[in-house]
């Protein structure tokens, strides 16, 4: 083969191998920029939810609990025109413990007048081994019997361990609440969790707002 014979083939070698070169650097680019991405996408902070509650949440009714049958973390609950202080005793007179007993004031109330200042719900619960948060959500329902998308009223309670009752306020939104039907959501969490989250509610209850409520209902204390 001739000099010049031999550089033509060294030349077109040394294409060949040029354009295999770059080839595999664009391929190494390619795959290196979609690990990128793909990579960039895993260390993406998630986007904060707007609502909680992406869909309808059935939780049963706390309204009529069977007796000696408990609800949730619940021994009993009740709605109610509000609350007494007792004491528990060790069976001797003058002999306390640290634990009140609260006693609801006509339990079983579901109908009250627009000028109720509040409306209360009282409970008891099996002894905590670790502080809970209790929480309401006041919901309209309209006359079709779709709820309302915004609570009207909120409030929460934080229960030290090792107690057994509580209470939630459910104060009256203006100078009245609007005549109507409300649906309350019941919330158990733990403390330092985001309390009306869709997960954390336990169960439902009802009240209505009338201008002729009936006679109130008896104020003996729950059955235990």
């Amino acid at each position: 083969m001739s000099e010049r014979g031999a550089d033509q083939v060294v030349s077109r070698g040394g294409r060949w191998l040029f354009h295999v070169l770059v080839a595999g650097l664009l391929m190494t680019a390619n795959l290196g920029f979609s690990i990128a991405v793909a990579e960039g996408r895993d260390l993406m902070v998630p986007k904060e939810q707007v609502t909680t509650e992406f869909e309808p949440t059935e939780t049963p009714s706390l309204d009529v609990q069977q007796k000696g049958v408990p609800q949730s973390l619940f021994t009993w609950i009740k709605m109610a025109r509000g609350y007494e202080v007792e004491w528990d005793t060790f069976g001797r007179k003058g002999w306390y413990t640290q634990d009140p007993r609260l006693k609801p004031i006509a339990p079983g109330t579901t109908l009250f007048s627009p000028d109720t200042p509040a409306v209360y719900i009282v409970f008891e619960v099996a002894p905590l081994e670790d502080p809970a948060q209790f929480a309401a959500q006041v919901f309209p329902v309209g006359a079709d019997g779709k709820t309302g998308d915004r609570a009207i009223v909120t409030d929460s309670l934080e229960v030290p361990g090792h107690e057994r009752y509580g209470f939630l306020e459910l104060k009256k939104p203006s100078e009245q609440w609007p005549q109507g039907k409300y649906l309350v959501k019941i919330y158990i969490t733990s403390l330092g969790q985001q309390p009306f989250h869709a997960v954390n509610q336990v169960g439902t209850m009802r009240f209505a707002v009338t201008d002729q409520p009936p006679a109130p209902a008896s104020s003996d204390s729950p059955a235990r």
